[in-house]
């Protein structure tokens, strides 16, 4: 079949039904699959757990006709997206991620507990739709110590990969997201400003929690303003240098630190070409496992960590749901307790921990019920003047106590004051920015009344 004739027949299927990557009811899975060679695309259809079939049309409950994406989609026929061809027995669930981890060691040096938890992720992004909540993983380093290879060599495995870098307009990761699902696999993600307010920021923040869409405002053909709803939820896989502004997303990563360590020396300096063939022999077996596994998969809630933010547990629990060898997933959960721990130090050397301990001992040494603003800050300046250049005003201090930490104040006889009612909110604080919280003084018994 030549190249027109391909266009013809992609063409008449896009008549004949609606172009589809993937597809979950509920209780049949589509999936979309290239055949490189013979350059076609097809629909592979699983009704009956495992046992599938390969279709080019395909007759939902709906009523509604689904056909494959056109071989000639430009994400497909370049590789941008890259898609199994078949399913394959994957045999046992060891024994798939031993041969991914064996893969990845090939090819990639990485720490061995990240090179555990790697073929984990791979799996986990092949069943992801699954769960509602994902973490993403992170490889961190300068340059020339292999985050790249080893974005290309996790991301060739994973489910759906769409292969982008930090260069990248955010509008075809936006569409391709939506359309394709999958993957994201972005290199050189150091952005300018990455800060909650970068679109790229935004699809991060966004993309951990599904029915979490990105609103974007389209312009339709007839000039009309029509707002969009663009699905990024799913696995996410990035390579950069230093760390984002917004600490909300830095929450979010399983981190690999690279080039901390010498490299192996027998990983190869350039990829062969039988990486390419390997990991989609890998691909379809991760397929296989989503046919077989999906609809078992389930939420280990036993895995839930103690002592940890409730946003780790949120994000890490879908991983360590995957993970049923127990030393591993307790390896696992003490690299993300450490983690925790990291966080929680470093958000106890904020400007907002400092305010609120001195605001804590403020009250933990008085026996009035309330405190005043200019307390606070002569507290704060006899500790951290110094690392200001100089003492706070009054006021610098009371816009953090209300706006960033939303301890309220008001006014009484001429000077602020934080009443005593706002001590509920203080032990939940102290806990969240790692401060010492010292019990306030018990207030004086009221006189009787005469």
């Amino acid at each position: 079949m030549d190249q027109k004739q391909r266009t013809a027949s992609n063409i008449s299927a896009s008549k004949r039904g609606t172009p589809t990557v993937s597809r979950v009811t509920s209780d049949t899975l589509i999936e979309l699959v290239y055949d490189r060679d013979a350059r076609r695309t097809a629909l592979v259809v699983s009704r009956f757990g495992g046992l599938w079939n390969i279709e080019q049309e395909v007759k939902i409950e709906t009523g509604e006709t689904l056909v494959p994406y056109a071989a000639s989609n430009n994400l497909i026929a370049n590789e941008c997206v890259l898609l199994p061809s078949k399913p394959v027995e994957f045999g046992l669930k060891h024994e798939l991620l031993e041969d991914i981890r064996s893969f990845l060691h090939r090819y990639v040096d990485l720490s061995p507990l990240f090179e555990k938890i790697a073929p984990y992720y791979v799996l986990l992004s092949w069943v992801h739709d699954a769960f509602n909540d994902l973490p993403y993983l992170r490889l961190r380093g300068d340059y020339g110590t292999g985050k790249t290879r080893g974005l290309i060599a996790i991301g060739s495995l994973c489910y759906k990969p769409f292969f982008a870098s930090g260069a990248s307009t955010v509008s075809p990761i936006f569409h391709t997201l939506d359309s394709f699902g999958g993957t994201l696999i972005c290199d050189e993600a150091d952005l300018p400003y990455s800060d909650a307010r970068a679109d790229m920021v935004k699809i991060l923040n966004c993309g951990t929690v599904r029915g979490m869409p990105v609103l974007r405002t389209v312009v339709n053909r007839h000039k009309e303003f029509n707002p969009q709803a663009f699905k990024v939820f799913g696995p996410k896989i990035i390579a950069m240098r230093g760390s984002f502004e917004d600490r909300a997303l830095e929450s979010r990563f399983v981190t690999e630190e690279t080039g901390t360590r010498p490299l192996r020396p027998d990983i190869p300096i350039h990829l062969p070409s039988s990486l390419k063939t390997e990991a989609l022999e890998l691909r379809n077996r991760l397929l296989h496992f989503r046919l077989c596994e999906f609809f078992k998969i389930e939420t280990d809630t036993s895995a839930l960590m103690q002592g940890v933010e409730p946003r780790l547990n949120q994000t890490a629990l879908s991983l360590l749901s995957l993970i049923d060898d127990s030393t591993v997933r307790a390896e696992v959960q003490q690299a993300l307790i450490a983690q925790n721990g990291d966080a929680l130090s470093e958000r106890s050397e904020t400007v907002e921990a400092g305010v609120l301990s001195a605001l804590c001992e403020a009250f933990a040494t008085t026996k009035e019920r309330q405190v005043s603003v200019r307390d606070v800050a002569s507290r704060f300046n006899a500790v951290h003047a110094a690392d200001y250049g100089g003492p706070m005003s009054n006021r610098w201090i009371g816009q953090v106590l209300r706006k960033r930490l939303r301890i309220a104040s008001h006014k009484s006889h001429g000077v602020y004051v934080i009443a005593a009612s706002e001590q509920s909110k203080l032990q939940t604080l102290a806990d969240r920015y790692g401060v010492p919280f010292m019990k306030p003084s018990p207030e004086p018994p009221e006189l009787p009344s005469v």
